[in-house]
């Protein structure tokens, strides 16, 4: 169950990076460098749970490492998302955008469920 969690986890903050791009989410959050630093942040962000993905395919002694670290990157984001909104942002309130944060934290808190069930947190 923990593969399939990671998956959505993952193709959740991919997706969210996708929109981000669109929202120049580089802006809010006074990336230096602008766009090029939001690509360098994707670039080791994606990496990092790509790398973990491969991790938990292969129940390797590193997989409750990373996918912790997809979990957290999947609340965060839901988190952070929530405050920008509360501060009056008006980026992410699309449908879908909002939709794709909010999956971020149920496939996020479900992997960590995951990672608990299995004794590997």
């Amino acid at each position: 169950m923990m593969t399939r969690s990671y998956f959505c986890t993952m193709l959740c903050l991919i997706l969210h990076q996708i929109d981000a791009a669109y929202w120049q989410e580089w802006d809010m959050f006074y990336l230096p460098g602008g766009v090029q630093g939001f690509l360098a942040f994707n670039l080791a962000a994606i990496a990092l749970v790509l790398v973990g993905y491969r991790h938990v395919l292969l129940s390797t002694p590193r997989a409750p490492f990373y996918a912790t670290c997809c979990a957290t990157l999947g609340i965060a984001t839901f988190a952070i998302h929530t405050g920008f909104a509360l501060a009056g942002r008006e980026q992410f309130h699309l449908p879908l955008s909002m939709a794709i944060i909010v999956l971020c934290l149920v496939s996020g808190g479900r992997l960590l469920w995951d990672l608990r069930r299995t004794n590997r947190l």
